[in-house]
């Protein structure tokens, strides 16, 4: 029996080494120990993107990359928002970037696209970035210093230099009260920070500082050690200091599961140790609110770690990693900080894991001096180039201690020292990170890199050169990107504004059905409830144009306006045999094929829709009556972005085709809670469900023949350009079958920013020769 997850947006099941090895010995111990074949070691991707969650920052992007490339030889983390499996087994990584083109395109030329739906499982919208390349590549970091005739730098670059750090950039260059570091809302809920009201942290207790903050507020350092339990991690240490650097809380707390990993090397707890301890999470998260004032503004470093593992919500902190943070929010290290910033050694090897309370006085001190010194100060600091140093001066006297004496000598004398296999530089630049650990990156398209590593455009490169290019060059590259583009600069923005009209209004009438005709003195309620049936209604009216009156609904959610065109079509409303049918106008004559194909689509592959739930029935209901399903792999239950209740329908999603189709079979006609089900294949599960939602709400108005005259302005270019994105399509196509297998191939629409209007981008992302999680 396979149990569901059930999210807001959804979460995957945590897969711990402890659950691989013991699922390893019961395999062998049922005669399964052989050595898995070439094929069963392939790498594999999984990525729950529904809802929320599918939208993903260009440092979200950034993360699965550098994993990708570097893996963890080189300290590179898993990505926190999906998973590579087997990433040494990863034949390389190939990037396909489509300029200037969003969300909005892929949709709109949804049908020229076939290559794209038909081999990318996996989708998710993309925030969009400025200069998405160089912002992909990390430029932006400190220009190198210009030197003058005596060797040093002059004021004027120094100054140039100054303004173009990112901490410079966000704060400026004068002093501020502690006001202005404290997290936004915003910010508070993009770096995972628990927030009051959300259900996401239903349970979590409040410390109670509700209190105005002013730059008086008083400052409380707090850090957390944390052990892996059956429940996930869980407090064993709790350290919490003042202004002055006293502590004021600094004891172990009793985890309330079984502990199955101590984590002592960083936690420095050990099981003798939690053995006569009584303090529960409860009593701690009471005395945290009773020591706390009103007004307390907390600092930590990455808090938001701490605050989740406290089961504890506090909306005024400062952050000490997004503080000193470089560009694109790349971190620094607690004890690489203390060392650069405080002159102080923390975290010392000799000891056993770490001490909070030097942790929890350590963040205050940072942010102390952040404040006293002012942005500027620490701009001046240089701190990203002090870590390239430390780390190159480290790598070398590794390097050194593995040379006999002589080549030690000889090497300093005639050339500087070689990197073969430098450690991870933590802060440096995507393209200084591949470059450093010996991998030359392949950048083809319009803008190529110059031998400073920036990026220099040349417009009379043609796609089709590109290709050839690629074909010839990428099986060479460990990772590269290419870049393929419509044509002239402007193509794509001139028609934003009228493709984004023309989605909206093809979107909004494939949303609407009309059903009728019903007899004069007909009651709406019946109509509502039983077309409620099959989906969440945005909103309903009754035309009075016609002899007899008709209903148009509209729905929130494509599955639900197919469904009612389904299952209602000549079956008997409020006393009457209907009609049900979608608005007859030019842009929904595909639309039967345009169905179809959604239906098709790789990434609906065994996800089914399920209508008709009653607002009593709650996520655990819903865990409960589908467990029973076959091989069912995760559940996704949408909730309004407005009131934040969830609607009457839910989202399966099978590890099987087949299991999908015989879960239909069962689920029509079942009954939850005196309500019956129904459901159908999905045509728009994933990052589709909130995209829909938003263009929905905000282009619900229904158009008139204005839109279609403006339209027509335009035939000879609209036509053009779905011309171009075949042979786009076609090109990628080829691309991919050149690729090998086990490459991670991701392909990004960036997104637009232009006068025209702002579109988020889509990302599409597969390892070539995957079949799935369930495969691995």
């Amino acid at each position: 029996m396979v149990k569901a997850v059930c999210v807001n947006g959804l979460k995957r099941p945590a897969e711990g080494a402890g659950e691989r090895q013991a699922a390893r010995k019961r395999r062998k111990a049922a005669g399964g120990g052989r050595e898995p074949g070439p094929e069963e070691k392939s790498s594999c991707l999984s990525a729950a993107l529904f809802g929320e969650d599918c939208e993903i920052s260009r440092d979200q992007l950034y993360e699965l990359l550098k994993f990708a490339a570097l893996g963890k030889c080189h300290s590179a983390a898993q990505p926190s928002w999906c998973r590579i499996y087997r990433q040494s087994h990863l034949a390389g990584v190939v990037v396909i970037v489509l300029p200037e083109m969003s969300q909005l395109h892929f949709y709109q030329f949804y049908l020229q696209f076939r290559h794209l739906r038909k081999v990318f499982r996996h989708r998710f919208t993309l925030t969009p970035s400025a200069n998405f390349l160089a912002s992909l590549y990390g430029e932006g970091a400190n220009p190198k210093p210009q030197n003058t005739a005596q060797g040093l730098t002059s004021t004027s670059s120094k100054s140039s230099d100054l303004k173009c750090d990112p901490i410079f950039q966000k704060y400026g260059g004068k002093k501020r009260g502690l006001t202005s570091y404290i997290l936004t809302s915003e910010e508070l809920n993009k770096y995972d920070y628990p927030i009051k009201g959300s259900t996401r942290w239903k349970g979590y207790v409040c410390t109670g500082c509700d209190k105005q903050r002013t730059d008086s507020s008083p400052l409380f350092g707090l850090d957390c050690e944390m052990c892996l339990t059956a429940k996930g991690n869980e407090v064993t240490y709790v350290s919490l200091v003042d202004a002055r650097g006293q502590c004021l809380l600094n004891e172990l707390v009793k985890p309330q599961s079984e502990v199955v990993n101590y984590r002592t090397s960083f936690s420095g707890i050990t099981e003798e140790m939690l053995l006569p301890v009584k303090t529960s999470l409860s009593d701690i998260q009471t005395r945290l609110k009773k020591i706390l004032p009103r007004d307390a503004v907390l600092v930590g470093h990455s808090l938001n770690n701490d605050l989740q593992a406290l089961e504890m919500i506090h909306p005024s902190v400062i952050d000490t990693s997004l503080l000193f943070a470089r560009t694109g929010n790349r971190r620094f290290k607690l004890k690489f900080l203390a060392r650069a910033v405080l002159g102080k050694e923390i975290q010392c090897e000799e000891m056993v894991g770490h001490d909070p309370a030097e942790d929890a006085r350590t963040a205050l001190e940072l942010a102390q001096f952040f404040i006293e010194q002012g942005p500027a100060k620490v701009a001046e600091l240089n701190l990203e180039m002090l870590l390239k140093a430390e780390n190159l001066a480290e790598v070398s006297k590794k390097k050194d201690a593995l040379q006999p004496q002589g080549c030690r000598v000889q090497q300093q004398l005639n050339e500087p020292p070689h990197l073969s296999k430098p450690c991870f530089l933590l802060s440096a630049s995507f393209l200084e990170c591949l470059q450093v650990t010996g991998q030359k990156p392949l950048l083809l398209g319009r803008q190529e890199l110059d031998s400073s590593g920036l990026c220099q455009s040349n417009l009379s490169t043609s796609n089709k050169q590109i290709l050839q290019k690629a074909l010839e060059d990428v099986p060479l590259s460990t990772f590269s990107i290419i870049q393929f583009s419509l044509g002239p600069e402007n193509i794509s923005s001139r028609l934003l504004a009228e493709l984004c009209e023309k989605v909206g209004s093809k979107l909004t009438d494939m949303l609407t059905i009309y059903a009728g005709p019903f007899e004069e003195n007909f009651r709406l309620k019946s109509v509502k409830k039983k077309f409620g049936k099959c989906g969440p209604i945005q909103c309903l009216t009754v035309v009075t144009e016609t002899y007899q009156p008709y209903v148009c609904i509209q729905y929130e959610v494509l599955e639900a306006a197919q469904l009612a065109v389904e299952s209602l079509n000549g079956a008997e409303v409020a006393g009457s045999c209907i009609k049900v049918q979608r608005p007859v106008t030019a842009a929904m004559l595909d639309c039967d094929v345009l169905i179809k194909e959604l239906e098709l689509d790789v990434e609906n592959e065994g996800v089914i829709y399920v209508a008709g739930l009653k607002q009593s029935v709650t996520e655990k209901d819903l865990q409960e009556e589908f467990s029973q399903l076959k091989d069912l792999e995760m559940l996704f239950l949408p909730k309004d972005l407005q009131s934040a209740k969830h609607r009457n329908c839910c989202f399966l999603k099978f590890q099987k085709s087949q299991s999908a189709v015989d879960a239909l079979e069962v689920i029509n006609g079942w009954t939850l809670k005196g309500s019956k089900l129904r459901s159908r294949h999905a045509l728009a599960s994933g990052h589709l469900w909130r995209w829909i939602w938003q263009m929905n709400h905000s282009n619900g108005k229904q158009r008139g023949n204005i839109f279609y005259k403006k339209m027509q302005q335009l035939p000879d270019s609209e036509q053009d350009l779905k011309k171009k994105v075949k042979k786009l399509d076609n090109h990628i196509q080829k691309l991919y079958r050149s690729l090998q297998n086990n490459t991670l191939c991701v392909v990004l629409f960036p997104g637009v920013n232009s006068t025209y209007g702002s579109q988020s981008g889509l990302g599409l992302m597969g390892i070539k020769g995957d079949r799935g999680r369930s495969a691995c």
